[in-house]
């Protein structure tokens, strides 16, 4: 038996008793107090939720399964998923089954290809990938589960192997839209001896036989992974997954989240934003020019993209992991030099301006410079690259609530009338 599964059947049935511990004890304990800014507020801060697989600390950042992210920084996107599944990174010969499972399943069925071809030409990539990802729901082991009339307790087995598939084949699918969208030519093939990150970059055939493209690619998609389960993306698949619809509608959905501006998108807006600075003043300007723009910006009503995050209240550890790698290898990339040098300046602008409650770079403020130093100035892509990481998250948290049997997410709405009625009353 694969090390993936013989973990699991070991831990969940450990995992049911402290829920159903908790739900017998202390069932009718509240965790949460809610506000009417809150309730007019997208829920911002009411704890509602269970997700084991990742944390946001305001004050640490991302946290998989107990570990900081930037201790994570040299593993591959394998082991991470293995983590966020398990709580347990694999050993090596874990890690290899883990490979070997997703080879078996890797390959693009022809009918995938014939619709992605069959689109309009000018088609958004993020629709594209969606459109894929709901051709293969026919496919899906959950739905045949179900159909057969497998046990609730035994759900979580059909969805981990639709995570499996979907998770082994995300990385051709996303290069052949990158390579069919932006006309780089044909597909490039999968090479079985690769994993999962260093095949994704030689299948976007932007840097081939480049070491550290790679590198960067794998660092890229273990940052991205999860990040707990209240962000856009994860609370829709959750909440679609819920309903008993298999991963391919589920992660379908969650990606549609991620594709907006105020999510996935917001990287291509960050280097957008350095890109006309270095256009404005031909290079890199000099810190007073840098505040000025800044100031400039700010005070016509726009936003510094990439500073500010609903979480965390100190530098995004992914920010700082990606910038590392960026000074690191390719330091005088004038992209990145500016990237750094807004990081130095924008924060006390922000703060003198008053416009941030936590005035430091989250990780969309450097992703893009990275991707663009290798030749990716498709911005329309990159939420693409985001999606096939985030996939990793919420297939694991989709597993892990099948397994838990966890109900339909249903939480109850109220009028305004309500809202007021309940201050009137007080």
């Amino acid at each position: 038996m694969p090390r993936l599964r013989k973990i699991l059947r070991e831990k969940i049935p450990v995992w049911r008793d402290e829920l159903r511990e908790l739900v017998v004890e202390h069932g009718d304990k509240a965790v949460s107090e809610v506000k009417i800014q809150q309730v007019l507020g997208g829920l911002r801060g009411v704890k509602g939720l269970i997700c084991n697989t990742s944390l946001v600390e305001p004050d640490k950042g991302l946290i998989v399964r107990g570990i900081p992210i930037l201790e994570l920084t040299d593993r591959i996107p394998e082991e991470i998923f293995f983590l966020l599944m398990t709580g347990e990174l694999p050993d090596e010969a874990a890690l290899a089954k883990l490979q070997e499972e997703y080879n078996e399943r890797a390959e693009v069925p022809a009918y995938v290809w014939n619709v992605l071809e069959s689109m309009p030409k000018n088609s958004h990539p993020m629709a594209m990938l969606n459109l894929a990802i709901l051709s293969m729901q026919r496919e899906s082991r959950f739905k045949i589960a179900y159909d057969s009339g497998v046990k609730k307790p035994n759900y979580w087995e059909s969805t981990l192997e639709d995570a499996l598939i979907l998770l082994s084949r995300l990385p051709e699918i996303a290069a052949g839209i990158y390579r069919l969208r932006f006309d780089k030519g044909p597909r490039i093939p999968r090479n079985p001896r690769l994993d999962w990150g260093g095949n994704f970059a030689h299948m976007l055939g932007l840097s081939e036989n480049d070491s550290v493209f790679a590198d960067m690619m794998r660092l890229y998609l273990v940052l991205h992974c999860d990040h707990e389960g209240g962000n856009v993306s994860a609370f829709t698949c959750h909440v679609v997954n819920s309903a008993l619809s298999d991963l391919y509608y589920s992660v379908s959905a969650g990606l549609s989240g991620l594709a907006g501006p105020l999510h996935g998108l917001a990287n291509q807006e960050c280097l957008k934003f350095v890109l006309w600075i270095l256009d404005r003043f031909s290079g890199v300007p000099d810190d007073e020019q840098i505040r000025e723009e800044c100031f400039e910006t700010l005070q016509s009503g726009r936003v510094i993209p990439g500073y500010g995050h609903a979480v965390l209240r100190v530098t995004d550890p992914r920010f700082t992991a990606l910038c590392e790698f960026g000074m690191k290898h390719f330091k005088e990339d004038e992209v990145l030099q500016l990237v750094n040098r807004l990081f130095q300046i924008v924060p006390d602008v922000l703060k003198e301006h008053g416009k941030a409650k936590n005035p430091w770079p989250n990780v969309d403020a450097g992703s893009g410079a990275l991707l663009y130093h290798y030749g990716m100035s498709e911005f329309e892509y990159y939420t693409v690259l985001f999606a096939v990481s985030r996939t990793m998250g919420m297939c694991a948290q989709a597993v892990i609530s099948r397994a838990m049997m966890e109900p339909i997410t249903r939480p109850k709405s109220v009028e305004t009338g309500w809202l007021k009625a309940q201050v009137s009353d007080k």
